[in-house]
């Protein structure tokens, strides 16, 4: 690397708010690979983050790794795949063909390097680019690359994307494949801990598209036997009114059923890589589906009526498939192959074929569903009425109320930057004081800002028709665009930002209430979080330096500045400080400055992510928490209040 590439590559505090002395011949830099992947990792793995969100980059890291393997599965070589994960390292040993000797070092390290150009060799890759594998070395301080092929193996080992050994050929006993470890870089992902509740859940999609496929996780074994079918059964946590429909044929696999439940909720798979934004193949299996109920049926329904309440998953298989972006979250694809077939016919054939034949040999489950259609068109009949009027005042409150400052991307964009339509976020906020402060700050191209008035509805229990009619939620749903479904989501990320304190809990309960019960595909398909800001700031009360923002010294002071998000992180700050501790605390986002509040909503900003899951025991959760039982409620507070030691907060 050169010493030029090296500095940059080091260097902290890149800005663009300083303007080049001179624009000459000079200032044109050729970086290398590794230098320009740790300098905008944002490119190759999307938001870097600390591990505390399922989407965050050291999970991408795990996920390209696993990727490789996984393709060899696909391509019939290696059943078994051995994972371990620490809280900061991760190990994957393969039993596929291995990695060429010879090309062992390139393919770790020379970018565009690989064997998936060749279709041949891959035909239904999940990558295809030739990048994910150096992205991880590149951002990982050390990376192990372990190939074993017919008697032979080949060590190599990185720090930061650059060699540092390279065993050459050596005999072996060890069955072929390939093992890498890596470590994500602390200088890149601070403070990162691998998270088991995500881990597990990433593993286990993989085995439930990949039927026959051994995952060994920490020791634990995983598998499954019924595809599609085990993931549904894994993820749905309201029963289904008949039994799952599960289809499958060349290059596709479904499985649906309903449940008593607002919204629509999928999981759609490409070539074995997850597609939360879903794409062309999403987009034809809805279409199909309601179609095809639609023409047995031979009603007038519409297609909302026929999906309201469903729970389904497709995976397909397509040869060269064109993602929107290097994370891949949303298939493009128009065709199943190069001169192949589109995605819209070959999905729609299958389901019309395959669904049609299944209602007519199960009398019993076509009349379930065309029961539930039925009910459905009725609650869309009784509520359009109602939906119109709040919509048409929701809009005016929006525009004359100021309640939205709006952002200038969006999801729901045809067209633009993916890694901006991924960053996009509204945080939900409590009165004027603390959304005048985010929306000072916010980035205005990714983050929108909704203002409640005073506290929410409790919806818990309440007729939709009668949530409806709430001038909040009728605005909030209007503002987030989600009043047929979630195709047009106009956010990645709702997020619910309130005060630390007693109102501002109940406040996030309300909002969460609502969402649970009312949106609940919303909360499952990973759109609704929760801010964590700071309860305390901690100063060493020693330091001379100026906090000026606008000083020389403005890192160094930033440096004596701690922000504590739990009480035993302020416990930890003043043992390293000692008596020199200066400790503020923050009662409410409107007391945070807005300088000092931008670190809190910036990329790497901390948010919990709201999770719906078959064991989480919502009903019993919201009953207890939200109902009308009082007294019984009051007593649990009561036998579990913490009173807390405010002798040392200045």
């Amino acid at each position: 690397m050169s010493e030029k590439n090296e500095q940059l590559a080091d260097n902290e505090e890149i800005t663009n708010n300083q303007q080049p002395v001179d624009y000459g011949d000079d200032a044109i830099q050729t970086l290398d690979w590794e230098v320009h992947i740790r300098l905008r990792p944002g490119m190759y793995i999307g938001k870097v983050g600390d591990g505390s969100a399922a989407d965050d980059g050291i999970y991408v890291l795990l996920k390209e790794v696993i990727d490789n393997s996984i393709d060899e599965f696909m391509m019939g070589n290696g059943k078994k795949i051995e994972v371990e994960v620490t809280d900061t390292t991760v190990s994957v040993r393969d039993y596929g063909r291995g990695i060429p000797l010879g090309s062992l070092v390139k393919a770790a390290s020379v970018m565009n390097t690989g064997a998936k150009y060749n279709s041949k060799t891959f035909k239904k890759s999940v990558g295809l680019n030739g990048v994910g594998i150096k992205a991880v070395n590149a951002l990982s301080s050390k990376f192990v690359i372990i190939s074993y092929r017919e008697g032979q193996m080949r060590r190599a080992e990185f720090e930061k994307g650059k060699l540092v050994s390279d065993t050459g050929l050596l005999p072996t006993e060890e069955p072929n494949g390939t093992f890498v470890s890596f470590t994500p870089d602390g200088t890149i992902f601070q403070d990162y801990s691998y998270r088991d509740e995500y881990v597990v859940q990433q593993l286990k999609n993989y085995t439930f598209l990949n039927i026959g496929l051994v995952i060994v996780y920490n020791g634990v074994k995983m598998v499954s036997r019924d595809g599609l079918l085990d993931l549904l059964k894994e993820n749905m946590s309201n029963e289904p009114i008949y039994p799952t429909i599960h289809l499958r044929g060349d290059d596709i696999e479904i499985a649906f059923t309903h449940c008593n439940q607002y919204g629509e909720e999928y999981y759609s798979f490409v070539n074995g890589q997850f597609t939360p934004l879903g794409g062309t193949h999403l987009t034809a299996f809805k279409e199909s589906v309601a179609r095809t109920l639609k023409d047995y049926y031979n009603k007038s329904f519409e297609y909302s009526d026929a999906r309201t309440g469903i729970v389904a998953a497709i995976s397909i298989k397509v040869e060269e498939p064109n993602f929107e972006s290097q994370t891949k979250t949303r298939l493009g694809s128009s065709n199943m192959s190069p001169g192949g077939p589109t995605v819209q016919k070959f999905i729609g054939d299958f389901v019309k074929k395959e669904l049609d034949n299944y209602l007519h040999r199960n009398l019993d489950v076509a009349d379930i569903i065309l029961k539930k259609i039925q009910r459905n068109e009725r609650d869309r009949k009784a509520m359009s009425a109602v939906t119109k009027q709040t919509k048409d005042k929701a809009k005016k409150l929006l525009v004359y109320n100021k309640k939205l400052s709006d952002c200038t991307v969006h999801l729901s964009d045809n067209k633009g930057n993916e890694e901006k339509k991924l960053a996009t976020s509204i945080f939900i906020t409590e009165g004027n004081s603390a959304a005048g402060t985010i929306t000072q700050i916010r980035d205005v191209e990714t983050q929108a800002v909704f203002s409640l008035r005073g506290k929410p509805l409790n919806t818990y229990g309440l007729p939709l028709a009668e949530v409806y009619k709430n001038e909040e939620f009728s605005s909030l749903r209007t503002a987030l665009n989600i009043e047929n479904s979630l195709d047009d989501l106009r956010y990645n990320k709702v997020i619910i930002a309130t005060d630390a304190d007693v109102d501002g809990m109940h406040i996030r309960l309300l909002l969460m209430t609502y969402f649970l019960q009312f949106c609940p595909d919303l909360v499952k398909s990973g759109h609704v979080y929760v801010l964590q800001t700071p309860l305390f700031r901690v100063r060493d009360k020693s330091s001379t330096r100026r906090r000026d923002n606008k000083s020389k010294s403005d890192k160094k002071a930033k440096q004596d500045t701690y922000y504590c998000y739990s009480d035993q992180e302020r416990i930890d700050v003043l043992q390293k400080l000692g008596s020199n501790a200066e400790i503020t605390r923050f009662k409410g986002l409107g007391e945070i400055s807005p300088d000092e509040f931008r670190g809190f909503i910036g990329p790497d900003m901390r948010v919990d992510r709201i999770s719906l899951r078959k064991d989480d025991a919502i009903s019993w959760l919201l009953e207890f928490y939200m109902g009308k039982n009082t007294s019984e409620r009051q007593n649990f507070i009561i036998d579990n209040l913490v009173i807390e030691d405010d002798s040392q907060i200045s």
